[in-house]
Protein backbone atom coordinates (compact mmCIF):
# COMPACT_ATOMS: atom_id res chain seq x y z
CA UNK A 1 0.00 0.00 0.00
CA UNK A 2 2.89 2.39 0.86
CA UNK A 3 4.70 1.58 -2.38
CA UNK A 4 1.54 2.29 -4.09
CA UNK A 5 1.33 5.51 -2.60
CA UNK A 6 4.63 6.31 -3.36
CA UNK A 7 4.36 5.49 -7.03
CA UNK A 8 1.47 7.52 -7.03
CA UNK A 9 2.65 10.93 -5.59
CA UNK A 10 6.06 10.31 -7.59
CA UNK A 11 3.74 10.16 -10.64
CA UNK A 12 1.51 13.66 -9.49
CA UNK A 13 4.99 15.36 -8.91
CA UNK A 14 6.33 14.05 -12.07
CA UNK A 15 3.40 15.81 -13.82
CA UNK A 16 2.78 18.48 -11.96
CA UNK A 17 6.49 19.26 -12.57
CA UNK A 18 6.08 19.08 -16.67
CA UNK A 19 3.00 21.01 -16.52
CA UNK A 20 4.70 23.92 -14.67
CA UNK A 21 7.11 23.41 -17.75
CA UNK A 22 5.15 23.37 -19.91
CA UNK A 23 2.90 26.36 -19.29
CA UNK A 24 6.17 28.85 -18.76
CA UNK A 25 6.30 31.71 -20.24
CA UNK A 26 8.92 31.01 -23.13
CA UNK A 27 7.82 27.29 -23.43
CA UNK A 28 4.68 28.70 -24.49
CA UNK A 29 6.36 31.10 -26.94
CA UNK A 30 8.05 28.21 -28.40
CA UNK A 31 5.03 26.20 -29.11
CA UNK A 32 2.93 28.72 -30.58
CA UNK A 33 5.90 30.23 -32.14
CA UNK A 34 6.11 26.81 -34.12
CA UNK A 35 2.97 26.57 -34.75
CA UNK A 36 2.50 29.64 -36.23
CA UNK A 37 5.34 28.74 -38.59
CA UNK A 38 4.19 25.38 -39.23
CA UNK A 39 0.44 26.96 -40.62
CA UNK A 40 2.67 29.57 -43.33
CA UNK A 41 2.53 27.72 -46.96
CA UNK A 42 4.72 30.40 -48.43
CA UNK A 43 7.75 29.56 -46.00
CA UNK A 44 7.38 25.91 -46.98
CA UNK A 45 8.40 26.50 -50.77
CA UNK A 46 12.11 27.68 -50.18
CA UNK A 47 15.21 27.07 -47.96
CA UNK A 48 13.94 29.22 -44.32
CA UNK A 49 16.31 29.27 -41.30
CA UNK A 50 15.15 31.30 -37.91
CA UNK A 51 15.95 32.10 -34.39
CA UNK A 52 14.26 33.35 -31.58
CA UNK A 53 16.30 34.40 -28.74
CA UNK A 54 15.60 35.15 -24.86
CA UNK A 55 18.74 37.45 -23.77
CA UNK A 56 17.47 37.92 -20.67
CA UNK A 57 17.47 34.18 -20.07
CA UNK A 58 20.14 33.03 -22.28
CA UNK A 59 17.45 30.82 -23.85
CA UNK A 60 16.91 29.53 -27.75
CA UNK A 61 12.97 30.77 -27.85
CA UNK A 62 12.39 28.43 -31.02
CA UNK A 63 14.60 27.64 -33.80
CA UNK A 64 13.96 26.07 -38.11
CA UNK A 65 17.33 25.21 -38.84
CA UNK A 66 19.46 27.69 -37.19
CA UNK A 67 22.27 25.59 -37.81
CA UNK A 68 22.46 25.78 -41.26
CA UNK A 69 24.00 28.46 -43.41
CA UNK A 70 22.49 30.77 -45.35
CA UNK A 71 23.51 33.33 -47.73
CA UNK A 72 22.90 36.59 -45.43
CA UNK A 73 23.41 39.33 -47.87
CA UNK A 74 23.55 42.79 -45.80
CA UNK A 75 23.59 40.79 -42.89
CA UNK A 76 26.88 41.06 -43.27
CA UNK A 77 27.23 44.45 -42.32
CA UNK A 78 26.48 43.46 -38.44
CA UNK A 79 29.68 41.93 -38.45
CA UNK A 80 31.47 44.64 -40.28
CA UNK A 81 29.57 46.66 -37.38
CA UNK A 82 30.88 45.06 -34.76
CA UNK A 83 34.09 44.62 -36.02
CA UNK A 84 33.87 48.30 -35.75
CA UNK A 85 32.66 48.71 -32.25
CA UNK A 86 35.46 46.62 -30.97
CA UNK A 87 38.34 48.47 -33.14
CA UNK A 88 37.20 51.81 -34.01
CA UNK A 89 34.74 52.32 -31.53
CA UNK A 90 34.88 56.69 -31.04
CA UNK A 91 36.21 58.05 -34.70
CA UNK A 92 37.57 56.86 -37.92
CA UNK A 93 40.80 57.40 -38.79
CA UNK A 94 41.23 59.16 -42.32
CA UNK A 95 44.96 60.04 -43.12
CA UNK A 96 48.01 58.53 -41.93
CA UNK A 97 51.22 61.16 -42.28
CA UNK A 98 54.83 62.59 -41.75
CA UNK A 99 56.83 65.57 -42.25
CA UNK A 100 60.24 65.69 -43.86
CA UNK A 101 61.22 69.07 -44.65
CA UNK A 102 59.17 70.88 -46.25
CA UNK A 103 56.69 68.10 -47.41
CA UNK A 104 54.19 66.45 -46.05
CA UNK A 105 54.12 62.67 -47.32
CA UNK A 106 50.30 60.98 -46.52
CA UNK A 107 48.86 57.69 -46.43
CA UNK A 108 45.34 56.33 -46.64
CA UNK A 109 43.30 54.19 -44.43
CA UNK A 110 40.60 53.45 -46.42
CA UNK A 111 38.59 56.33 -44.56
CA UNK A 112 34.68 56.28 -46.61
CA UNK A 113 33.89 59.20 -45.19
CA UNK A 114 36.52 61.20 -47.18
CA UNK A 115 34.24 64.14 -48.83
CA UNK A 116 31.50 61.83 -48.74
CA UNK A 117 28.21 62.95 -50.05
CA UNK A 118 26.88 62.32 -47.29
CA UNK A 119 28.81 62.09 -44.48
CA UNK A 120 30.86 65.12 -45.46
CA UNK A 121 34.11 63.85 -43.68
CA UNK A 122 36.22 67.47 -43.69
CA UNK A 123 39.14 67.12 -41.04
CA UNK A 124 41.32 65.10 -43.47
CA UNK A 125 40.69 67.50 -46.43
CA UNK A 126 41.09 70.96 -43.93
CA UNK A 127 44.20 69.35 -42.96
CA UNK A 128 45.98 69.14 -46.74
CA UNK A 129 44.45 72.07 -47.75
CA UNK A 130 45.86 74.45 -45.18
CA UNK A 131 48.99 72.67 -44.79
CA UNK A 132 51.84 75.00 -46.07
CA UNK A 133 54.15 71.79 -46.94
CA UNK A 134 54.43 70.31 -50.61
CA UNK A 135 52.20 67.42 -50.84
CA UNK A 136 52.83 63.81 -51.91
CA UNK A 137 50.72 60.69 -51.40
CA UNK A 138 52.39 57.37 -51.14
CA UNK A 139 50.28 54.50 -52.51
CA UNK A 140 50.45 51.06 -51.92
CA UNK A 141 48.76 50.32 -48.43
CA UNK A 142 45.72 48.74 -50.20
CA UNK A 143 46.67 45.30 -50.92
CA UNK A 144 43.73 44.05 -52.72
CA UNK A 145 41.32 43.82 -55.72
CA UNK A 146 38.42 46.85 -56.86
CA UNK A 147 36.16 44.05 -55.98
CA UNK A 148 35.50 41.98 -53.38
CA UNK A 149 35.85 38.69 -53.28
CA UNK A 150 33.09 37.33 -55.56
CA UNK A 151 31.10 39.95 -56.86
CA UNK A 152 29.41 40.36 -59.65
CA UNK A 153 31.06 41.55 -62.63
CA UNK A 154 28.52 42.86 -64.51
CA UNK A 155 26.95 44.72 -61.65
CA UNK A 156 30.20 47.20 -62.37
CA UNK A 157 27.81 50.13 -63.68
CA UNK A 158 25.30 50.07 -60.74
CA UNK A 159 25.27 52.57 -57.77
CA UNK A 160 25.69 50.02 -55.01
CA UNK A 161 29.04 48.76 -56.57
CA UNK A 162 31.59 51.05 -56.01
CA UNK A 163 35.20 50.05 -56.44
CA UNK A 164 37.60 49.72 -53.16
CA UNK A 165 40.47 51.69 -52.60
CA UNK A 166 43.11 52.95 -49.87
CA UNK A 167 42.15 56.24 -50.45
CA UNK A 168 38.32 56.96 -51.74
CA UNK A 169 37.13 60.34 -52.62
CA UNK A 170 33.54 61.52 -52.79
CA UNK A 171 32.03 58.01 -52.26
CA UNK A 172 33.94 57.26 -55.94
CA UNK A 173 31.11 57.59 -57.88
CA UNK A 174 29.88 60.24 -60.28
CA UNK A 175 26.92 62.12 -59.66
CA UNK A 176 24.93 62.57 -63.38
CA UNK A 177 21.52 64.93 -62.75
CA UNK A 178 19.17 66.13 -65.59
CA UNK A 179 16.94 68.63 -65.22
CA UNK A 180 13.54 68.54 -66.98
CA UNK A 181 14.68 71.23 -69.86
CA UNK A 182 17.25 68.77 -70.61
CA UNK A 183 20.53 69.83 -68.88
CA UNK A 184 22.94 67.49 -67.76
CA UNK A 185 25.21 68.20 -64.58
CA UNK A 186 28.40 66.41 -63.65
CA UNK A 187 29.80 65.78 -60.47
CA UNK A 188 33.07 66.46 -59.97
CA UNK A 189 33.24 68.45 -62.84
CA UNK A 190 36.57 66.44 -63.59
CA UNK A 191 34.68 63.78 -64.85
CA UNK A 192 32.91 65.73 -67.38
CA UNK A 193 35.31 65.36 -70.35
CA UNK A 194 34.89 61.97 -70.19
CA UNK A 195 31.43 62.08 -71.15
CA UNK A 196 30.26 61.50 -74.59
CA UNK A 197 26.73 60.42 -77.05
CA UNK A 198 26.07 57.59 -77.79
CA UNK A 199 24.21 57.44 -80.87
CA UNK A 200 24.15 54.09 -81.86
CA UNK A 201 22.51 53.09 -78.05
CA UNK A 202 18.68 51.79 -78.69
CA UNK A 203 17.18 53.28 -75.58
CA UNK A 204 13.80 55.42 -74.49
CA UNK A 205 15.24 56.69 -71.27
CA UNK A 206 18.88 58.59 -69.97
CA UNK A 207 20.53 56.24 -68.49
CA UNK A 208 24.70 56.99 -68.74
CA UNK A 209 26.85 53.48 -68.92
CA UNK A 210 30.63 53.75 -68.27
CA UNK A 211 33.08 51.40 -69.79
CA UNK A 212 34.12 48.89 -67.58
CA UNK A 213 37.75 49.30 -68.15
CA UNK A 214 37.92 52.81 -68.03
CA UNK A 215 35.91 56.10 -66.92
CA UNK A 216 34.65 56.64 -70.39
CA UNK A 217 30.95 57.26 -69.77
CA UNK A 218 28.36 57.65 -72.88
CA UNK A 219 24.60 57.80 -72.66
CA UNK A 220 21.77 57.32 -75.47
CA UNK A 221 20.70 60.72 -77.54
CA UNK A 222 17.47 60.65 -76.45
CA UNK A 223 15.36 63.63 -74.91
CA UNK A 224 15.86 64.62 -71.12
CA UNK A 225 11.73 65.41 -69.85
CA UNK A 226 12.54 65.02 -66.01
CA UNK A 227 14.57 65.56 -63.34
CA UNK A 228 17.02 62.26 -62.79
CA UNK A 229 19.97 61.53 -60.43
CA UNK A 230 22.28 58.79 -61.02
CA UNK A 231 25.27 57.45 -59.36
CA UNK A 232 28.10 55.73 -61.50
CA UNK A 233 31.05 53.83 -60.17
CA UNK A 234 34.40 55.59 -61.28
CA UNK A 235 36.85 53.52 -62.72
CA UNK A 236 39.71 53.84 -59.40
CA UNK A 237 43.89 54.20 -59.69
CA UNK A 238 46.60 56.05 -58.09
CA UNK A 239 46.47 58.72 -61.25
CA UNK A 240 42.46 59.24 -60.90
CA UNK A 241 42.71 59.59 -57.07
CA UNK A 242 45.33 62.00 -57.07
CA UNK A 243 43.90 63.75 -59.84
CA UNK A 244 40.90 64.46 -58.35
CA UNK A 245 42.39 65.17 -54.98
CA UNK A 246 44.20 67.88 -56.72
CA UNK A 247 41.70 69.22 -58.59
CA UNK A 248 39.64 69.44 -55.07
CA UNK A 249 42.06 70.95 -53.29
CA UNK A 250 43.45 73.10 -56.01
CA UNK A 251 46.64 72.77 -55.09
CA UNK A 252 49.43 69.92 -56.84
CA UNK A 253 49.68 66.33 -55.04
CA UNK A 254 52.49 64.34 -56.12
CA UNK A 255 52.91 60.53 -55.51
CA UNK A 256 55.77 59.36 -53.88
CA UNK A 257 57.27 55.33 -52.94
CA UNK A 258 57.83 55.63 -49.50
CA UNK A 259 56.50 52.79 -46.75
CA UNK A 260 54.97 54.04 -43.93
CA UNK A 261 57.05 54.36 -40.44
CA UNK A 262 55.20 52.85 -37.45
CA UNK A 263 55.42 56.19 -35.93
CA UNK A 264 53.13 58.04 -38.75
CA UNK A 265 50.31 60.43 -37.05
CA UNK A 266 47.03 59.77 -37.95
CA UNK A 267 44.06 62.47 -38.90
CA UNK A 268 40.53 61.33 -37.58
CA UNK A 269 37.46 62.55 -39.61
CA UNK A 270 34.49 62.05 -38.27
CA UNK A 271 32.64 60.41 -35.36
CA UNK A 272 32.60 56.41 -35.69
CA UNK A 273 28.44 56.32 -35.10
CA UNK A 274 27.55 58.49 -37.49
CA UNK A 275 29.71 56.10 -40.12
CA UNK A 276 28.09 53.37 -38.57
CA UNK A 277 24.47 54.77 -39.48
CA UNK A 278 25.06 55.70 -42.71
CA UNK A 279 26.11 51.76 -43.43
CA UNK A 280 23.19 50.49 -41.75
CA UNK A 281 20.41 52.34 -41.97
CA UNK A 282 20.55 52.89 -45.63
CA UNK A 283 22.81 49.69 -46.23
CA UNK A 284 25.58 51.19 -47.98
CA UNK A 285 27.82 48.61 -49.75
CA UNK A 286 30.97 51.19 -50.64
CA UNK A 287 30.97 51.99 -46.48
CA UNK A 288 30.93 48.56 -45.31
CA UNK A 289 33.74 47.70 -47.55
CA UNK A 290 35.86 51.00 -47.14
CA UNK A 291 35.26 50.24 -43.19
CA UNK A 292 37.02 47.14 -43.01
CA UNK A 293 40.03 48.78 -44.56
CA UNK A 294 40.13 51.28 -41.74
CA UNK A 295 40.11 48.29 -39.12
CA UNK A 296 43.13 46.83 -41.02
CA UNK A 297 45.00 50.03 -40.34
CA UNK A 298 43.92 49.72 -36.44
CA UNK A 299 46.65 47.03 -36.61
CA UNK A 300 49.03 47.46 -39.22
CA UNK A 301 50.13 48.82 -42.50
CA UNK A 302 48.51 46.54 -44.61
CA UNK A 303 44.56 46.82 -46.07
CA UNK A 304 43.81 44.07 -46.68
CA UNK A 305 39.99 42.24 -46.87
CA UNK A 306 40.61 38.90 -46.23
CA UNK A 307 43.51 39.47 -43.56
CA UNK A 308 41.36 41.91 -41.29
CA UNK A 309 38.36 39.51 -41.47
CA UNK A 310 40.37 36.79 -40.28
CA UNK A 311 41.72 39.21 -37.78
CA UNK A 312 38.13 39.73 -36.36
CA UNK A 313 37.67 36.14 -36.39
CA UNK A 314 40.34 35.18 -34.25
CA UNK A 315 40.26 38.13 -31.64
CA UNK A 316 36.24 39.07 -31.58
CA UNK A 317 34.05 36.15 -33.06
CA UNK A 318 35.53 32.59 -31.22
CA UNK A 319 32.20 32.67 -29.20
CA UNK A 320 29.91 32.21 -32.33
CA UNK A 321 28.72 28.50 -32.43
CA UNK A 322 29.68 27.63 -35.77
CA UNK A 323 32.33 28.99 -37.87
CA UNK A 324 31.22 31.69 -40.75
CA UNK A 325 32.68 32.06 -43.77
CA UNK A 326 32.77 35.90 -44.11
CA UNK A 327 34.54 37.40 -47.22
CA UNK A 328 33.27 40.83 -47.65
CA UNK A 329 32.33 43.95 -46.20
CA UNK A 330 28.68 44.41 -47.28
CA UNK A 331 27.46 41.32 -48.33
CA UNK A 332 27.30 41.62 -52.07
CA UNK A 333 29.35 38.49 -52.29
CA UNK A 334 27.44 35.11 -52.28
CA UNK A 335 30.56 33.85 -50.64
CA UNK A 336 29.08 34.54 -47.22
CA UNK A 337 27.49 32.00 -45.21
CA UNK A 338 26.65 32.27 -41.80
CA UNK A 339 24.12 30.44 -39.70
CA UNK A 340 20.90 32.25 -38.04
CA UNK A 341 22.17 31.35 -34.50
CA UNK A 342 25.53 32.71 -35.57
CA UNK A 343 23.48 35.75 -35.86
CA UNK A 344 22.15 35.64 -33.02
CA UNK A 345 25.25 35.05 -31.56
CA UNK A 346 26.33 38.04 -32.95
CA UNK A 347 23.35 40.79 -31.89
CA UNK A 348 24.07 39.76 -28.47
CA UNK A 349 27.39 40.37 -28.69
CA UNK A 350 26.45 44.07 -30.24
CA UNK A 351 23.85 44.51 -27.29
CA UNK A 352 26.60 44.35 -24.67
CA UNK A 353 29.26 46.08 -26.45
CA UNK A 354 26.94 49.38 -26.85
CA UNK A 355 25.44 48.67 -23.76
CA UNK A 356 22.65 51.40 -24.54
CA UNK A 357 19.19 50.62 -26.29
CA UNK A 358 18.58 53.64 -27.36
CA UNK A 359 21.88 54.60 -28.80
CA UNK A 360 21.60 51.01 -30.47
CA UNK A 361 18.30 50.89 -32.08
CA UNK A 362 19.25 54.88 -33.15
CA UNK A 363 21.64 53.48 -35.42
CA UNK A 364 19.47 50.49 -36.95
CA UNK A 365 16.86 50.78 -39.59
CA UNK A 366 13.44 50.70 -37.46
CA UNK A 367 9.85 48.64 -39.00
CA UNK A 368 8.18 51.21 -40.51
CA UNK A 369 10.35 54.24 -39.77
CA UNK A 370 13.76 54.51 -40.81
CA UNK A 371 16.06 52.77 -42.87
CA UNK A 372 15.96 49.93 -45.00
CA UNK A 373 13.08 48.50 -42.71
CA UNK A 374 10.79 51.80 -43.05
CA UNK A 375 8.70 50.65 -45.54
CA UNK A 376 8.40 47.19 -44.91
CA UNK A 377 6.40 47.59 -41.41
CA UNK A 378 3.43 49.57 -41.34
CA UNK A 379 4.38 53.28 -40.96
CA UNK A 380 4.37 54.33 -36.96
CA UNK A 381 6.25 56.72 -34.61
CA UNK A 382 6.39 53.71 -32.34
CA UNK A 383 8.51 50.59 -34.02
CA UNK A 384 9.21 47.28 -32.69
CA UNK A 385 11.46 45.94 -34.76
CA UNK A 386 15.16 47.38 -35.36
CA UNK A 387 17.63 45.27 -37.43
CA UNK A 388 19.74 44.94 -40.66
CA UNK A 389 17.99 43.46 -44.13
CA UNK A 390 19.76 41.47 -46.42
CA UNK A 391 18.56 41.61 -49.83
CA UNK A 392 20.03 39.39 -53.19
CA UNK A 393 18.08 37.57 -55.75
CA UNK A 394 16.28 35.42 -54.58
CA UNK A 395 17.19 36.16 -51.17
CA UNK A 396 15.83 38.12 -48.56
CA UNK A 397 16.67 38.23 -45.08
CA UNK A 398 16.20 40.50 -41.55
CA UNK A 399 18.15 40.03 -38.63
CA UNK A 400 17.96 42.01 -35.46
CA UNK A 401 15.51 43.00 -32.42
CA UNK A 402 12.04 42.84 -31.48
CA UNK A 403 10.58 44.45 -28.67
CA UNK A 404 7.37 42.55 -27.41
CA UNK A 405 4.16 44.05 -26.29
CA UNK A 406 5.07 43.06 -23.29
CA UNK A 407 8.25 44.99 -23.75
CA UNK A 408 10.87 42.44 -23.68
CA UNK A 409 13.66 42.35 -26.20
CA UNK A 410 14.21 39.31 -27.61
CA UNK A 411 16.66 38.60 -30.56
CA UNK A 412 15.97 37.32 -34.04
CA UNK A 413 17.50 36.09 -37.36
CA UNK A 414 15.08 35.24 -40.28
CA UNK A 415 17.07 34.19 -43.50
CA UNK A 416 15.24 33.35 -46.49
CA UNK A 417 17.47 31.54 -49.98
CA UNK A 418 16.60 30.06 -52.63
CA UNK A 419 13.11 31.45 -53.60
CA UNK A 420 11.08 32.32 -56.79
CA UNK A 421 8.32 34.72 -55.14
CA UNK A 422 8.54 37.97 -55.45
CA UNK A 423 10.44 39.33 -52.83
CA UNK A 424 7.20 41.43 -51.47
CA UNK A 425 5.92 38.16 -50.87
CA UNK A 426 8.58 36.85 -48.68
CA UNK A 427 8.90 39.93 -47.03
CA UNK A 428 4.94 40.47 -46.32
CA UNK A 429 5.18 36.80 -44.70
CA UNK A 430 8.25 37.82 -42.64
CA UNK A 431 6.66 40.75 -41.38
CA UNK A 432 3.02 39.08 -40.43
CA UNK A 433 5.35 36.40 -38.18
CA UNK A 434 7.58 38.86 -36.66
CA UNK A 435 4.32 41.57 -35.86
CA UNK A 436 2.49 38.15 -34.25
CA UNK A 437 5.83 38.00 -32.41
CA UNK A 438 5.22 41.41 -31.44
CA UNK A 439 1.34 41.05 -30.51
CA UNK A 440 1.74 37.97 -28.61
CA UNK A 441 4.23 37.93 -25.72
Amino acid sequence: MEKTSLKLLTCLLFFFVACQLACTPNRMISRKVKKEFQHSQLIKKYQVGFALYDMDQKELLFQQDADKYFTPASNTKLFTFYAGLKMAPDSIPSLRYVERGDSLIFWGTGDPSFLHSQLKGTKAYNFLKNSSKKLFFAPGRYTGNFYGNGWQWDDYNEYYQAEINELPLMDNMVLVSTTANGQINITPQIFASCFAVDSTAQAKAFKVTRDFNSNHFTYPKVPITTKTAQQVPFKVSTATTINLLADTLHKYVGIINFKMPANAQTIYNVKSDSVFKQMLQPSDNFIAEQLLLTYANQVGEELNTAKIIAYIEQHYLTSLPDKPKWVDGSGLSRGNLFTPRDMVKLLELIYTEVNNKERLFGLLPAGGKTGTLKNAYPKTDKPFVFGKTGSLSNNHNQSGYVVTQKGRVLIFSFMNNNFVQPTSEVRNEMVRLMTYIHDNF
